[in-house]
């Protein structure tokens, strides 16, 4: 028997199928590494959700009820479908049966088509804790016989996303004309990205570092911004696309 599983609280919108799904160990994780793709995704009318699974609540600064606010503030700039906070423990993220099943009934609910996830190469525990715990939870979640609630379900794509270290990137996307609506809503953390230096990411100049790196990705495409994924599966493309 697995153990009781964790329900995702909605702090914004309301759960349905959703195109995008990305998962952020930590509130500000999302905006940081994909933020400009779900803002264009949202942009072209697309379902696009946020999971938190946890609350931020072991961070140098900010309050979990802060930060939710600050999430809700956050998904209306974006234009985001849902935001869940799935409650697992800050700090403690990983690749455990209960959690995975908990995730796995998360991914039930909303049915995401493509996952974003954070890049296992990447010096935060939770960081690389969530990359691992998604790979369970997407296998449990198409599982028949799995013990997890709602139908099962297929997530279509995995895609990883830039955290804290580099990336070999195999997919780009050009978000150069979201870059005002992307500041905007990493600004809306202001808990985490005013007052002083904390971390390499909590940080006032979190926007002109992360800038740095999208123009970097950029030129590879000789556009301004672009934000890298990585596919650890080949891409199937109709050649008309190319």
């Amino acid at each position: 028997m697995t153990a009781p599983v964790l329900t995702p609280r909605t702090v914004w919108g309301q759960p349905q199928p959703l195109d995008w799904l990305c998962l952020a160990p930590h509130p500000d994780d999302a905006e940081i590494g994909a933020g400009g793709t779900l803002i264009r995704l949202a942009r072209a009318g697309k379902a696009v959700g946020i999971l938190e699974l946890t609350r931020g609540e072991m961070g140098t600064q900010g309050t979990p009820e802060e930060r939710e606010a600050e999430c809700v503030q956050a998904a209306g700039i974006m234009g985001l479908t849902w935001r869940g906070q799935l409650g697992l423990p800050d700090g403690a993220v990983a690749d455990t049966p209960a959690y995975a099943h908990a995730l796995a009934a998360a991914l039930r609910l909303v049915r995401p088509r493509v996952l974003a996830v954070p890049h296992w190469r990447d010096r935060h525990p939770d960081h690389f804790g969530a990359y691992h715990l998604a790979r369970r939870a997407v296998h449990l979640a198409a599982l028949k016989k799995a013990e997890v609630p709602g139908e099962p379900w297929r997530v279509g794509r995995t895609l990883l996303y830039q955290g804290n270290a580099d990336v070999s990137a195999n997919v780009l996307v050009d978000v150069g004309s979201v870059m005002d609506d992307w500041e905007r809503a990493i600004q809306a953390h202001r808990s985490q990205f005013s007052g002083g230096y904390v971390s390499e990411t909590v940080t006032p100049e979190i926007i002109e570092r992360r800038r740095g790196r999208l123009t970097y990705w950029g030129t590879l495409l000789r556009v301004k911004y672009a934000e890298p994924f990585e596919s650890e599966e080949p891409l199937l493309l109709d050649p008309g696309d190319l």
